[in-house]
């Protein structure tokens, strides 16, 4: 019983001791966020387009299978979610830092000392025997007290990293789905563009048959042949490249959704997606809350910011208590008589650290500048995810413009080639300006298919910046 009430009393002291915590509470770093997004187009609303999922946001079947695939299948993204089951067990641990350890040890001894020996001299006198038998069965009992919030800041330092991991793994989920959308869209110009070439091919093609005909018929010379025949084979060289860009763009694809490399199917094209009217952005302080990435760095400073508290709690006193009692005996046939055999013992010590050639006072100022850097990269990462959304702001208006422009352009082009082939079949234009008249048709029309990509990667860069993707 008196062991039991010294036990009480070292409990109930520790008890009281481990109310006292040092280091700081959490506080969020002051951000001075703006208002709205630096956009002419930017209106002030709570609403986003990150809270869609991505089977809304892409209303392609096709994209969204793909997407599908990505979010079970890359290996990126399973590494990720590895180490959040990693962090998970690390967390199970922390939370079980304020139990006791508890352990069971069974031994038996035998030893046969020297007759020569004072020990066996003793031993024959008293027992009779020169052997000594020892059987023990005991329980020992280990729990280090958690002074000064020590044990408490382990565990919120454990949860802060195991949501730091899950909120990373949101993070390459989000830029998973950015990079599909965006292979998707520019194998969809690819196939655009490889139309485009096999129509100029056609194109020049008629050309060079017509110019034939007016250098047999004397009407033109044979550099006019040869002009067309080099316009026709610069479009025919275009084609297998642009074939060779759609395989590299379909491999790509496979290895984003885990698949070996094999043909990406798609029913629609380029033309048959629209990009977004407008894209509601929501106020820039639910950056805070929408990024993962933003969510992932804050997580590490509050992890940072536990690490000073322990580092601080490790130059006070630790108390440790110690327990240990079961069966001894010197006869196996009497090892469990109870309670003859019984044993016990109780302990508490008190550990204060007073000179370790400045480890602990190193590590508790290193931690400190751990946690201002932490607060550095979490303004940092803030700052970037701002910046990214105004980009993509910026590129959705300009792209806007220019996608109008480069389509009044071709369609001037295309007028263009109708006058020019007429005007040549008549005698009444050269053969240049017909092959300038396609040679810029093809130019330009390249461009707009590149800026229609561009135009919808805009809107995926759009909707990931602000924190989407990271919902199915």
């Amino acid at each position: 019983m008196n062991h039991l009430h010294k036990l009480y009393t070292i409990t109930a002291l520790a008890i009281l001791i481990s109310g006292c915590k040092v280091g700081k509470e959490y506080v969020r770093p002051d951000m001075n966020l703006p208002q709205q997004f630096r956009s002419e187009e930017a209106k002030t609303d709570s609403s986003s387009v990150a809270a869609l999922s991505t089977k809304v946001f892409f209303n392609d079947t096709e994209l969204q299978s793909l997407i599908d695939s990505a979010n079970a299948k890359n290996f990126d993204l399973l590494i990720a979610l590895k180490n959040i089951e990693s962090a998970d067990q690390t967390l199970r641990e922390a939370k079980v830092n304020f139990l006791p350890e508890l352990g069971l040890n069974i031994q038996a001894n035998s030893s046969t000392p020297s007759k020569n020996s004072l020990n066996g001299l003793s031993i024959g006198q008293f027992i009779g025997s020169r052997s000594v038998q020892d059987y023990n069965a005991a329980l020992n009992l280990s729990w280090e007290i958690g002074f000064f919030g020590k044990l408490k800041g382990m565990k919120a330092k454990a949860l802060s990293e195991y949501l730091q991991t899950r909120e990373a793994s949101k993070a390459i989920r989000s830029k998973l789905v950015s990079g599909v959308a965006t292979g998707y869209y520019n194998l969809l110009m690819l196939d655009e563009q490889l139309q485009i070439a096999n129509r100029t091919l056609a194109l020049n093609d008629s050309t060079l048959r017509m110019t034939k005909l007016q250098w047999d018929a004397g009407l033109t010379t044979i550099l006019a042949v040869q002009q067309a025949e080099a316009q026709k084979l610069s479009s025919a060289q275009l084609v297998p490249s642009l074939q060779q860009s759609i395989s590299i763009q379909e491999n790509a694809l496979s290895l984003l959704t885990g698949t070996l490399p094999s043909s990406i199917n798609r029913i629609k094209k380029l033309n048959d997606i629209a990009p977004a009217a407008q894209m509601l952005t929501g106020y820039p302080v639910a950056l805070l809350n929408n990024r993962p990435d933003v969510k992932a760095s804050e997580y590490a400073l509050r992890a940072s910011n536990e690490s000073v508290g322990i580092a601080q709690a490790s130059l006070y006193p630790s108390l440790n208590i110690t327990a240990n009692g079961g069966l001894n005996s010197f006869k196996a046939s009497n090892w469990f008589n109870i309670p003859g055999s019984l044993f016990g013992m109780v302990a508490g010590s008190v550990t204060q650290p007073i000179f370790q050639r400045r480890k602990l006072k190193t590590a508790f100022e290193i931690a400190k500048v751990e946690r201002e850097k932490s607060v550095l990269q979490f303004r940092q990462t803030v700052l970037t995810a701002v910046t990214e959304v105004s980009d993509a702001l910026a590129k959705s208006a300009r792209l806007k413009e220019q996608v109008a422009i480069a389509e009044t352009r071709v369609n001037t082009l295309r007028s263009a080639i109708k006058n020019a082939n007429m005007l040549f079949g008549s005698g009444m234009a050269t053969y240049l300006e017909v092959i300038l008249a396609q040679g810029n048709l093809l130019q330009s029309e390249l461009e707009l298919s590149n800026l229609k990509r561009q135009r919808l990667g805009a809107d995926v860069e759009l909707y990931t910046a602000l924190g989407g993707g990271i919902n199915e």
